[in-house]
């Protein structure tokens, strides 16, 4: 009976969800969080822990999702998926078109933390699995929610499966245009169509392009530049697909709570919980670039003092502190990354302090590595800037995707023929 329920909120009724601030009925669909118990959510494809998660159709690749719920009493979860259009608004079609399998599975993978100062239960899922295959391509939506409360998601995660039907070739150029020439990258694809067979395709194909796997800053929805033959061309004479460089992310290193590592200032254990001191941030606005490796924004959990690095590894008080003579007038200051989904909510916020004149704030995170960057928002129009802090350049190592999509004029979906990916290191032209 539960499962007939399920399946009728799903296909006869628009959802209407409030958590964390956000809304949802039929979209658009995002990455959301709203138990603040959870933690540490991360998707991603099995046998590397930082790449993106899109898998192909039918090739036997998986996604690993995981996450932490923070506690001495595990709880049980389900979860399902909705197969969304290119703008992740949920799809006209119905479960059976896109799923094989049952519509809701229990997620029945979980361990507890071992030996950590704050308990935890560990949660897994890989998928696609011998309970629920994925038939089509497209944007998914992996809805999890509390086995009592199927209307309303705990979280929802972003993914892609795609086809292999058309070949993209990618590179990103400095930008031609003079204001974005220093601090911004151009991405210049072209998707070869020869095999494809689409119909109109310069109507009904539409590409997105994202930065380090991020959807807050995406561009959507470009149109190719010139249709020529069986080749779709976005060039650079067109000032849509401009990316600022941004620069290397700021990094540093929780693994260990025996030693100090880089950027890492103090480590003291109050009890009952660590608590990690990071070196004091400043602007970078105004310096000139220099380059080290990051990971373009992400974190991957790790523990030194441990087996397991996903039940061994504690939480963890970590201090960030930036410098500032004052406070900055006309909006607020955010520490973000991966980490947090690059939201900027009331848990990253950073406030003032007129004593040590520097913005503080603290963040309880699992032991690993971390990237991050500081971001100042606007009260007058909520834009969220990080080259107010970071700056912004050419030369900077980033990756970029670039997904393309297609809805045949008598289908009812948007199928993904294909993705191109780079990274700008060495690959950068001029």
């Amino acid at each position: 009976m539960r499962k007939i329920f399920i399946a009728v909120i799903f296909l006869l009724s628009g959802l209407h969800i409030s958590g964390a601030g956000i809304q949802y009925d039929d979209g658009p669909w995002g990455n959301m969080i709203s138990d603040p118990r959870i933690k540490s959510v991360r998707l991603f494809n099995e046998g590397w822990n930082l790449s993106y998660p899109v898998i192909r159709l039918n090739s036997g690749e998986k996604l690993i999702f995981m996450f932490d719920l923070l506690g001495n009493t595990s709880e049980s979860y389900y979860y399902t998926f909705i197969h969304c259009d290119k703008d992740w608004n949920r799809s006209d079609i119905f479960p059976n078109d896109f799923l094989e399998g049952f519509t809701d599975n229990p997620l029945e993978e979980l361990s507890p933390s071992f030996n950590t100062t704050v308990n935890y239960f560990h949660y897994r899922l890989s998928f696609p699995n011998e309970r629920a295959a994925l038939k089509i391509s497209g944007n998914y939506i992996l809805f999890v929610y509390q086995a009592d409360n199927p209307e309303k998601p705990v979280i929802t995660y972003r993914f892609i499966v795609k086809e292999d039907a058309v070949k993209v070739d990618i590179r990103a150029k400095r930008p031609m245009i003079s204001p974005a020439r220093e601090s911004g990258q151009q991405i210049e694809f072209s998707v070869d169509i020869t095999v494809a067979g689409l119909i109109d395709p310069y109507r009904n194909v539409y590409s997105t392009l994202l930065q380090n796997g991020r959807w807050d800053n995406s561009i959507n929805n470009l149109k190719p530049d010139v249709h020529g033959g069986n080749e779709l061309i976005y060039n650079s004479l067109s000032d849509k697909n401009i990316f600022d460089g941004g620069n290397e992310f700021r990094y540093f290193d929780i693994r260990s709570i025996r030693r100090l590592t880089e950027n890492v200032r103090r480590i003291d254990f109050n009890a009952p919980y660590y608590h990690v001191a990071l070196a004091p941030s400043e602007s970078r606005q105004f310096k000139p670039y220099f380059y080290w490796q990051d990971f373009n924004g992400k974190y991957y959990v790790a523990v030194e003092e441990g087996r397991d690095h996903e039940t061994d590894a504690d939480y963890l008080y970590t201090y960030f502190t930036l410098e500032s003579g004052d406070v900055i007038p006309g909006g607020e200051v955010y520490v973000t990354g991966s980490f947090c989904n690059w939201t900027t909510a009331k848990d990253n916020l950073m406030i003032y302090n007129p004593v040590e004149r520097e913005y503080e704030c603290t963040i309880q995170l699992k032991q690993g590595w971390y990237n991050y960057e500081y971001v100042f928002v606007s009260d007058s129009d909520g834009s969220c800037d990080p080259k107010r802090f970071e700056g912004s350049h050419t030369e900077t190592e980033n990756d970029y995707m670039s997904i393309v999509y297609y809805r045949n004029p008598r289908g009812r979906y948007d199928r993904v023929i294909g993705t191109g990916s780079i990274n700008t290191l060495n690959r950068v032209t001029y």
